[in-house]
């Protein structure tokens, strides 16, 4: 039975996606709940928000992802971040999902990626379950509904938590798996209800494609000023670093939460919506991401609630300190509706240092830019990750290692070459810990984080006195409206000035071994922006 709005030339027969009972596609949001609700998927929540669980995944699963060893694709990946898949192990795998799918209910969404139709990609997502086609409904960009009808995919992203693979015949680690074919342009995932691992896939995918239109992909957020789209900044950051809450400022408008390009026309986000973290979301902090969180159709994932009153708790990390809500972007009242910004004049890297070493905010030259990029260093924080409990220091190159199909360099050299085309100005921001390591000093207040980059993007904090940093080299503000002094020399918030300096010698020394790797491919100038 086929159900919904589709190209009639394009329905998964004429893909070879044979055997299926009932195929839904391109509902809407209400008919996906009642779909899900239907099928005992999650239960509907205050102002019509869907709640799930996600079961035993509550976090991606990177050391599953694998990409299929072809010609076509052999000499541009980087294999030591991404494991091979053989295309014998990949046709075993997709003929063995597709018999297990035989006679099951599957919903399909035609969407696209990238707010800029220069460069969008139109993929087809074919979900076992009816709320990931609502969470991915949300997260990719909807064409308009009279487009469907001629709509053919550039890839097919099928995702089958039920099947498990087999990882002697299918090639793989585990019976978790996501297998990406560049030369037949499909994506399987299975063995995880994860929701984030559509939207990653999808963000993997345009990771590979983009750069050789000389476009920069990006792990990022990005906002613009009020009447000023040509006034753009970009903020990278791993997962938990404050992406999503940093680039909510009311004072400016969002051009989106996650996964961005920058092409010669300017900024653009590559998804229609946001997947924001939400423990201990605070609705004076972050009242619009709260709000969302009793909208139509938004998606709570692995949240604990009110069985009866359905009130959620946002508090309660037993579930997963990685719990999450997935909303459109025209839920928050100040997003773009067009997604799109000029070339970016901030760029704002967002490190979450559990050290406690970092300053609040340095201002980097464009090769200490480009030695920070590679060496992406923040703290992976708690639930992002299967097996993560609490931070744990890590150097993620480009802010974003796992979705990086490509050797880094391509993506440095290219973030390099657009800023030194379009003169943007680089920061560091740490929005970890203060004071002290982890479990001794404490998170840096989210207050003095926003008065400063207010500062830095109105270009006040430009015009302040700044030292030189004795460990990292780069420019440090010695004051700035509104953040008290003595936090702007890390050191200073440090009981024991001489146990800070033994941390910082470590994490120098870190810093250092890191980027060894990085030695072979980059210029004497960036080399010299390096420690060590």
């Amino acid at each position: 039975m086929t159900v919904g709005r589709v190209n009639p030339e394009f329905r998964l027969e004429d893909q070879g996606i044979k055997g299926l009972g009932e195929v839904h596609y391109n509902l809407n949001e209400p008919a996906l709940i009642e779909a899900a609700l239907k099928n005992g998927e999650g239960a509907l929540g205050q102002g019509g928000a869907f709640l799930v669980s996600t079961g035993r995944f509550t976090g991606r699963s990177p050391k599953d992802k694998h990409i299929v060893l072809t010609d076509s694709v052999k000499d541009n990946i980087w294999w030591e971040n991404n494991a091979q898949m053989s295309p014998e192990g990949f046709d075993a795998l997709y003929q063995d999902m597709l018999t297990h799918m035989e006679g099951g209910r599957y919903y399909v969404q035609d969407l696209t990626g990238g707010a800029d139709p220069a460069h969008s990609i139109k993929v087809r997502m074919v979900t076992e379950l009816a709320w990931h086609g609502l969470f991915i409904r949300h997260l990719l960009r909807r064409p308009e509904r009279e487009a469907l009808d001629h709509f053919i995919a550039d890839f097919t992203v099928i995702n089958c938590p039920s099947f498990a693979a087999n990882p002697k015949k299918h090639n793989c680690r585990s019976e978790t798996v996501i297998a990406m074919n560049f030369d037949r342009k499909i994506i399987l995932i299975g063995g995880t209800e994860y929701a984030g691992e559509n939207k990653k896939s999808v963000f993997t995918l345009l990771n590979y494609l983009l750069p050789e239109k000389g476009i920069m992909p990006m792990h990022c957020s990005a906002n613009h000023a009020k009447g000023n789209p040509v006034d753009a900044a970009i903020f990278f950051g791993l997962s938990g670093t404050g992406k999503t809450t940093l680039s909510a400022d009311p004072d400016r408008v969002l051009i989106g939460d996650d996964e961005h390009g920058w092409s010669d026309r300017g900024t653009f986000n590559f998804e229609g919506g946001c997947y924001a973290k939400t423990i201990n979301l605070n609705p004076e902090a972050e009242p619009e991401i709260f709000a969302t969180t009793s909208k139509f159709g938004t998606v709570i994932e692995n949240m604990v609630y009110d069985e009866e009153t359905k009130e959620l708790d946002f508090d309660d990390d037993s579930l997963t300190a990685n719990m999450r809500c997935a909303y459109p972007l025209e839920y928050i009242s100040n997003a773009s509706p067009t997604a799109m910004g000029g070339h970016p004049k901030n760029i704002i890297m967002l490190t979450c240092d559990a050290f406690g070493v970092l300053p609040p905010i340095a201002r980097l030259t464009p090769a200490q830019a480009m030695y920070h990029f590679l060496s992406g260093f923040t703290s992976k924080v708690a639930g992002t990750e299967r097996g993560v409990t609490e931070p744990e220091p890590t150097f993620s190159t480009c802010f974003g290692a796992p979705f990086m199909p490509r050797r880094p360099e391509a993506y440095g050299n290219l973030l390099r070459a657009k800023i030194a085309k379009h003169g943007a100005t680089c920061w560091l921001v740490n929005t970890g810990w203060t004071g002290g390591a982890y479990g001794t000093g404490a998170r840096m207040p989210i207050k003095a984080t926003r008065a400063l980059l207010t500062a830095a993007l109105d270009g006040s904090l430009a015009k302040v006195e700044f030292r030189k940093d004795a460990n990292f080299g780069f420019d440090v503000p010695v004051d700035a409206p509104g953040v008290p002094t003595v936090l702007l020399d890390p050191r200073r918030t440090w009981d024991n000035p001489e146990s800070y300096d033994r941390q910082a010698a470590k994490l120098v020394e870190m810093f250092s071994a890191n980027f060894q790797q990085y030695l072979p491919f980059i210029d004497d100038d960036v080399k010299a922006a390096a420690i060590g």
